[in-house]
């Protein structure tokens, strides 16, 4: 797995009309978030420390 929310599919990120952008990315929804939830609790651990 990656720890990452979202990965960019970078080859298949595109401009089109010379403002609208069209990104492809991929997530797993539980792992993202179970990571970011992590993350949120060593940032809550720190203020209370």
């Amino acid at each position: 797995h990656d720890p990452h929310s979202s990965i960019v599919a970078l080859d298949q990120t595109k401009v089109m009309d010379g403002n609208f952008v069209s990104v492809l990315s991929w997530y797993d929804n539980e792992w993202g978030f179970s990571n970011r939830m992590g993350d949120t609790a060593v940032a809550f651990g720190k203020t209370i420390a």
